[in-house]
């Protein structure tokens, strides 16, 4: 083990003040013990009574897992649509997605719409709309960058009252009563702004800048209808807090990298409240300041300026044991990081965080120095296994570079070993890439990583060397493979990122905690990035635009990157979905995502070619009941929800949709009725909610 290789796992280590923990097996055990079997498996520990859904994943676990059977394999080609919530109406103009997953608590549905990010109370067994809530106008919400991206709402009991929370465009943390509407009194702080009520609201800025050394330098008067100056930065939320033991847990999101061109930003720390009072409780560096560990991983004083790494994929979490699991993504900038050097915690990381005080329990960073776009996508998932025999709590991160990062959750060990690997350098004027990279040693891959000449479509011999012609104008290569400028020496046209950073981006993971298998649906893709000088893209006048240093360089466009006749470059499948054994970290199998589109079997270069099933190439969205894996081929695929056979993969069933499921789904027993209620939209239907259940 090399000396930097030795420092990266020491930072890899919990605190000190942590021990293994020591699980002991008793008789009662082991017959699950002797069959693979988790050895502990109880809704309770996940926060999620049977029947009901209480977190966007389903449970604290985010395992996206009902053990509801009412409907199955006999009967799943039963299910008839029993109503539709339609998400037009809340916002500005007509909103084509829906990714916000409803929750289900104590009889009645809750999400949010829109770009609005509208909060709605909704009745579970008609869809009639019961309450909604709107936040005021503000100048800070224009300036949002992701106003349609919320992803759904939080719920806790306060002193035995039902509780909504949810973090808006604009940064502002509400409590609502869930039964009425009404914010919550004598809670959190007045927001001296028109139309916000006297309690029941948080603003969420002060407490972020409060200790930001470019905040204090400025000299700027606080202005809570502006929220932070274009010069210093931007942020708002994406995914719903996280309540865990009495303290409410606020995640952020910044702008898409690939669209920056400053290296001014702010970082996206983790913000904590007591969700009694709304009082502040705590704030985690995600970029360590002097005498806070990581510190060291920037360079030249980086960490004053740069920004981001916010948490913009939910948070899952462990009650039992007070810790919440934060997912993050790079730094300010993608595909170009030289005004950053260093490995930059903890960016691109798996957090640990004690919910109580919000010390560090533990991290891994999954890319040092990212500037792949590389971030982690989804929630990590929870579960209890059995490893080489021994009961053991994990923790899973899936990441769109298609491997599935397994933890002890308690101490942060990697449950395979996890190998510090050479990657190619850069040739960036400027840019310093980190020399190794973490390589997962198991499970293996579960997508595509990385593109050579035995991965491009081969259906035919034409099209093979068409393909083979394409990619000798571009840099291709393993992942990590690095950007190139304009002039390059080579003569390349531009370098291909191969996972392309949206393997899973729409679709979660699930998984079924009774058996310990993870479910990974993954999109196959490669993407060309074209980097360009800074100024030639800058745009000052763009209310989006942040900061005040522009970058030496910066993303032009998202690529140019095709293959041949329109096809894509590399075999299929174009997405799949992955069932990895948890307990073993083998595959157990993989099914393509959908059928081959009539586009390909109808292409002219393909016209009496036999063609395996391609899938297509669309994310697709996954959930497990207590018999059934149910999914829906993702916002490119047809309008259809399958069954599949959890242990094998076989096709069990199929409905109609009114249009293709998106993100997420998610299901509930009302009144003795399961439902499943699935996002669905398309370019010609607005995002809705969809209800199913049996006749």
């Amino acid at each position: 083990m090399n000396k930097l290789t030795e420092k990266r796992m020491m930072q890899i280590q919990p605190r000190a003040a942590d021990a293994p923990h020591t699980f002991f097996i008793s008789c009662v055990f082991a017959v699950a013990f002797f069959v693979g079997a988790p050895l502990f498996s109880d809704a309770q520990d996940r926060n999620n009574p049977d029947g009901e859904w209480r977190y966007i994943g389903g449970d604290a676990w985010h395992t996206r897992y009902s053990p509801l059977v009412q409907i199955d394999a006999s009967n799943f080609e039963d299910l008839e649509v029993d109503w539709v919530w339609r998400g037009d109406n809340f916002g500005p103009s007509v909103d084509y997605l829906f990714r916000s997953t409803p929750i289900y608590v104590d009889g009645l549905l809750y999400t949010v719409a829109g770009q609005r990010r509208t909060v709605a109370a909704i009745d579970p067994g008609t869809g009639e709309t019961i309450w909604t809530y709107r936040e005021p106008n503000t100048t800070r919400y224009e300036r949002g960058m992701r106003n349609n991206y919320g992803k759904g709402v939080a719920y806790a009991e306060v002193d035995g009252r039902g509780v909504i929370f949810t973090s808006s465009p604009a940064f502002f943390l509400h409590a609502f009563d869930a039964k009425t509407g009404r914010h919550l009194k004598n809670w959190g702080q007045a927001v001296p702004l028109p139309g916000f009520p006297d309690s029941g609201v948080v603003d969420l800025l002060p407490a972020l800048v409060a200790d930001w050394e470019p905040w204090i330098e400025s000299g700027y008067t606080y202005d809570p209808d502006h929220g932070i100056p274009r010069d210093l930065g931007n942020l708002s939320s994406s995914s719903p807090p996280i309540v865990v033991d009495g303290v409410v847990v606020v995640s952020n999101v910044h702008e898409q990298g690939y669209y920056q061109t400053r290296i001014e930003n702010i970082p996206g720390d983790i913000l904590a409240y007591d969700a009694r009072t709304g009082e502040h409780l705590w704030k985690f560096h995600v970029i360590p300041r002097p005498g806070e560990f990581g510190h060291e991983t920037w360079e030249n004083d980086a960490w004053r300026t740069t920004g981001d790494i916010s948490s913009w994929a939910p948070m899952s979490a462990d009650p039992e044991r007070g810790i919440v699991y934060i997912p993050t993504n790079p730094p300010t900038i993608d595909f170009y990081g030289g005004f950053r050097p260093g490995d930059n915690l903890f960016g691109t990381s798996l957090l640990a965080l004690d919910v109580k005080t919000g010390e560090r329990m533990w991290h891994f960073q999954m890319v040092h120095h990212d500037i792949w776009n590389f971030d982690n996508p989804t929630a990590p998932v929870l579960l209890n296994v059995n490893i080489d025999g021994r009961p053991t709590p994990i923790v899973v991160q899936t990441t769109k570079q298609a491997w599935a990062y397994t933890f002890d959750r308690e101490t942060g060990e990697p449950i395979w070993p996890i190998e510090e690997r050479e990657v190619p350098e850069s040739d960036v004027p400027g840019e310093r890439l980190s020399a190794t990279q973490p390589f997962p040693t198991w499970p293996l891959p579960y997508d595509m990583q990385g593109l050579t000449e035995g991965d491009l479509i081969d259906f035919t011999p034409e099209l093979r060397r068409e393909a083979v012609e394409i990619i000798k104008d571009y840099r291709v290569g393993p992942i990590f493979n690095p950007p190139i400028q304009p002039g390059h020496p080579s003569g390349l046209r531009s370098f291909v990122s191969c996972p392309s950073g949206a393997t899973n981006i729409f679709g979660p993971t699930s998984a079924d905690p009774e058996t310990g298998i993870l479910y990974v649906g993954s999109q196959t893709g490669c993407r060309s990035e074209n980097i360009v000088p800074g100024y030639e893209i800058d745009e000052p006048g763009d209310p989006m635009t942040t900061g005040k240093t522009i970058a030496d360089f910066a993303v032009a466009n998202r690529g140019d990157f095709r293959g041949p006749q329109g096809l894509p470059i590399f075999k299929p499948p174009y997405s799949r979905i992955t069932a990895i054994d948890m307990n073993t970290g083998e595959h157990l199998w993989w099914i393509p995502n959908g059928d081959t589109p009539e586009r390909i079997k109808n292409h002219p270069a393909l016209r009496g070619v036999e063609l395996p099933n391609t899938g297509v190439t669309s994310h697709p969205v996954t959930m497990v009941t207590g018999s059934l894996v149910i999914h829906a081929e993702g916002t490119a695929g047809q309008p259809l929800l399958r069954a599949i056979n959890k242990r094998t993969g076989e096709r069990l069933g199929v409905v109609e949709l009114p249009a293709p499921g998106q993100y997420g789904m998610m299901t509930y027993l009302h009144d003795g009725r399961q439902y499943i209620v699935v996002q669905v939209s398309s370019r010609d239907h607005p995002g809705a909610l969809v209800a199913l259940r049996l006749p």
